[in-house]
């Protein structure tokens, strides 16, 4: 899928500013592409953007309205719908990364369809993937793997992009997951793709490409979590990668969701994650850690990285706090 951007992004009656994470995310990443905001009555979060009416966002030139924020149950209500007609018929196209989808609300489908519009459900892939081949592919990649989930890989994987594309490097953020979709525009969100075209879904993400060119793949879960192990297989597989950044949220006592399982030690998860990513690409190596500090005493940090480092001889940085200068360094 291929969304049309500047967006307008929605808030609806979110309640804080958790429930617009997704907004927030998009926010961040892409500020060229959000001409604004828009909220309803008893909207708690507010992004710093311009508040916007649907018409005058229209008049600014948004293309799609982006439901950044997700409430409970992820059911679309009326107060919503209601809206989001209106949007249709002032010629937005429609994009959401929640379960439900925009598709199956009749009253949208049936707008979209009289005005010309286009839903984009971003968790939902829109194409059928082949069985991946295997097939050694042009270009470079580069995968994101974690120790669990919610780590960081997203971040890690934007941040080393941005550095790259600063230096004048050749390099393009391939989307895994929802949010990932919104902010590069394009993407398939990985862990709804049926198991047996996990791969090859990440070899059409990440086709083959010129010689000096980097795909950056947003990864997902952890091969060792108990409950999203495949999504993470099937990405190393597919992604065929040159090379490897270790995503690490040192403050965790267990995997998250599952408290019977601790974290991996670093070591033991690289060996892992190696291992498999060498089935399709024997030269793959790890360049990089990439640690979520963000709940570490702020005094522990320089020294905790620096040990890191130290032990695995390889560039270790917060992608928020440090930068990921150094990584890129090792790839240039």
């Amino acid at each position: 899928m291929a969304i049309q951007h500047p967006y307008l992004l929605f808030l609806g009656d979110a309640p804080d500013q958790l429930a617009a994470k997704t907004a927030q995310g998009v926010a961040h990443w892409r500020p060229d592409w959000c001409l604004g905001q828009l909220r309803l009555e008893g909207c708690q979060t507010d992004l710093g953007l311009t508040d916007m009416s649907l018409e005058e966002g229209a008049a600014a030139g948004a293309k799609t309205l982006v439901i950044g924020v997700a409430n409970r149950g992820g059911v679309f209500s009326e107060k919503w719908i209601s809206v989001l007609e209106k949007a249709l018929l002032l010629g937005y196209d429609l994009a959401a990364g929640l379960h439900n989808r925009l598709a199956d609300v009749a009253v949208l489908k049936a707008a979209a369809e009289q005005h010309g519009r286009r839903l984009f459900d971003v968790r939902h892939p829109d194409r059928e993937f082949e069985v991946a081949n295997g097939r050694k592919r042009s270009g470079k990649r580069l995968l994101a793997v974690g120790t669990d989930c919610s780590v960081g890989k997203m971040y890690a994987t934007l941040a080393i992009e941005k550095e790259m594309r600063a230096r004048g490097m050749k390099a393009d953020f391939r989307a895994t997951g929802q949010t990932g979709i919104l902010i590069a525009g394009s993407g398939v969100s990985i862990d709804a793709v049926v198991a047996d075209f996990i791969s090859g879904a990440v070899e059409y993400l990440s086709p083959a490409n010129s010689a000096d060119h980097w795909d950056i793949i947003e990864g997902q879960g952890s091969l060792f979590h108990a409950s999203y192990a495949g999504v993470s297989l099937g990405l190393l597989h597919g992604a065929q990668a040159d090379a490897l950044v270790l995503c690490h949220e040192p403050t965790r006592r267990h995997m998250r969701g599952l408290p019977d399982y601790r974290l991996p030690d670093l070591r033991h998860c690289m060996e892992a994650n190696l291992a498999a990513a060498r089935l399709t690409n024997p030269e793959a190596e790890f360049v990089g850690i990439a640690v979520n500090t963000s709940q570490m005493d702020k005094a522990e940090v320089a020294d905790y990285l620096g040990r890191l480092e130290g032990e695995y001889g390889l560039p270790t940085v917060d992608p928020f706090a440090t930068g990921v200068a150094p990584i890129v360094d090792r790839l240039q």
